[in-house]
């Protein structure tokens, strides 16, 4: 249940990790004399051009392996030293990146119309998206000098900012009495709790959970504040209307796409408000849904995997898709491609690391045999064969945005979800309806929550520092608005801004819509699966294949959907309607 990082490192005193430094030393140095004596004028565009890329996919094939694997060991030993010590001097290092590549973008701006030097070569014609995304992102470029300002600032602000939260949170110990024994457990044990048959333990759970971040709210606030009081700055230096604003342009969306997604996830919410209601019945509530029972399992069955039997189930089910997805799947189980066992200076949650340059992907989780923590496994492996598709493309063109980053991985917990339910007894159905309904509840109704919370904190930001007691009863707030009378109103989670990572990255504002986006996106992908059929698959591969070279609706044009259509968002949040309808009539009769 650990990964092996080998095939991109043995050690960080290793040879070919000491090498590789020095490399990335010395193409900066290439790259910084390239760009002072070339961009002084306007002869020979298309070999300058060319000569440009190949630099840069050569740079970040390699700065992608070192970083990745710094990354990958801090990940699961925040205490690592070696590991941070490395990942500070790697981000100072591509600071210095920010001028050539800042001078470059304006130099290719200034050639005007670029369509005729594409032809020069198939390097310049394979990147066009690349270039001309470059050129329209232009005019919310800064000058030279202070574009490598904010490049090196950052390190020590918002980075540095993050990697405390970071820290603190892998490190947090969470004192817990279970069965009245006393106990002292890292964070994602202690959460993991939700998942647990017995209430005693998911209210243990979350209550020393909420007593527990009352020892680093203070730090997590001022990290909060920081980081977003420097988005609020840089964004607004830029020219962006908003943060916001910048998301949606960064998200290779536009603001219709958004707003009728948006609008028709409000137009949903009864639904799953009536759900939470329901579960909150069953458990014996009529007050609403605590929220310690948002995960609590529902029925008598009790859905339980080993970790080998959630790999068996997991390769076996994705293989009623395609043998190229099951087979990924099995090599990254084979190969040690996962770090799943949740311990003491591992981060919580989970991700999926794509290392492009290597063709492999890096999975983490903290699994906990619940059928919620296999779909989540399926979800990670789903980014990872996301990865597998663009494995052809150069690393420029393989950097697709949040919102259409999340289409695989749910794509592939539906797939394990409609097989659970296939397999099932009616007790069971009820059960893993449940649990697709709860996860489905968390992207949509919880993630509006968010969404509310962090516009509200822009706001509030651009005032003032926020204050934890301010933070607290703004979550409060934004959560009542989401959930409604679906959760019991004494017991929220006024400490979610804290437990959520995102957050505290300024480079990734706003992710929280991408996961709606993902789900739903994917309903409509797995829906035009059904009815194709078999013929869909090569289809589903180049999708994901395009998705780092093409705006979003260009990509969903390939399979026939219209993302800026709310019809298009109502129908996938249907779908799931329709589960929670089959929930409340499973749950009366059984």
């Amino acid at each position: 249940m650990r990964w092996s990082l080998d095939s991109l490192y043995t050690s960080f005193d290793s040879e070919e990790f000491g090498e590789d430094l020095k490399r990335i030393d010395q193409m900066i140095g290439g790259i910084k004399n390239w760009t002072e004596k070339n961009l002084i004028s306007e002869e020979e565009p298309g070999r300058k051009i060319e000569d440009h890329l190949k630099m840069m996919i050569d740079f970040n094939d390699t700065y992608t392996k070192v970083m990745a694997y710094a990354s990958l060991t801090s990940s699961v030993d925040v205490r690592n030293d070696k590991a941070k010590k490395i990942i500070d001097n790697l981000q100072e290092k591509y600071a210095e990146l920010t001028y050539p590549i800042v001078k470059f973008q304006k130099w290719l701006a200034s050639l005007g119309d670029i369509s005729k030097y594409l032809e020069y070569s198939e390097p310049l014609r394979l990147h066009r998206f690349y270039l001309y995304e470059l050129i329209e992102n232009h005019k919310y470029t800064l000058s030279d000098d202070t574009e490598l300002l904010i490049a090196k600032m950052s390190n020590t602000g918002s980075r540095a900012w993050s990697k405390l939260q970071e820290h603190t949170t892998s490190t947090l110990l969470v004192d817990i009495e279970i069965n009245g024994e006393n106990k002292r457990l890292p964070l994602p044990i202690v959460r993991n709790m939700a998942y647990e048959r017995e209430e005693e333990i998911r209210r243990a759970g979350y209550e020393a959970e909420l007593k527990a971040y009352e020892k680093i709210d203070e730090y997590s606030a001022a990290s909060l504040n920081s980081i977003k009081g420097e988005v609020l700055t840089v964004s607004k230096m830029r020219g962006y209307k908003s943060p916001l604003h910048q998301t949606i342009i960064d998200s290779r969306i536009d603001e219709q796409t958004l707003n009728s997604m948006l609008e028709a996830m409000k137009e949903s919410i009864p639904s799953f408000q009536k759900y939470y209601r329901r579960k909150g019945e069953i458990l014996g509530y009529e007050n609403g849904l605590p929220f310690y029972n948002l995960f609590a399992p529902i029925g008598n069955v009790d859905i339980k995997f080993t970790y080998e039997e959630a790999k068996n189930y997991i390769v076996k089910n994705f293989r009623t898709f395609s043998d190229r997805l099951a087979d990924y799947a099995l090599h990254a189980f084979e190969k040690k491609w996962i770090d799943a066992e949740p311990r003491d200076g591992k981060r919580g949650g989970a991700f999926c690391s794509n290392i492009h340059p290597i063709g492999e992907s890096r999975i983490l989780s903290n699994f906990s045999g619940s059928l919620s923590s296999v779909v989540t496994l399926a979800h990670e492996l789903g980014h990872g064969y996301h990865g597998l598709c663009l494995k052809d493309e150069t690393i420029l063109n393989s950097n697709y945005t949040m919102p259409i980053a999340e289409t695989a991985s749910i794509f592939c917990e539906t797939i394990i979800m409609k097989a659970a339910l296939k397999e099932s007894t009616n007790d069971q159905a009820l059960s893993i309806l449940e649990t697709s309904i709860s996860d489905a509840g968390q992207v949509i109704v919880d993630i509006y929550s968010r969404f509310l919370f962090e516009s509200e904190l822009f706001e509030k930001r651009k005032e003032h520092s926020v204050s934890v007691n301010e933070l607290k009863e703004l979550m409060i707030k934004c959560q009542k608005e989401a959930y409604g009378n679906g959760l019991d109103s004494k017991f929220l989670h006024p400490y979610m801004w804290v437990n959520k990572p995102h957050y505290y990255y300024a480079g990734l504002n706003f992710y929280n819509f991408p996961y709606a986006f993902g789900l739903l996106f994917a309903k409509g992908v797995y829906a035009e699966y059904l009815k194709r059929g078999e013929a869909f698959v090569e289809e589903y591969d180049k999708l994901l294949a395009s998705s780092g070279k093409n705006y979003i609706a260009d990509v969903a044009d390939m399979v026939d959907i219209d993302i800026k259509s709310k019809d298009f968002w109502r129908s996938s949040l249907k779908l799931i309607e329709q589960d929670i309808e089959k929930f409340m009539d499973l749950s009366y009769k059984n």
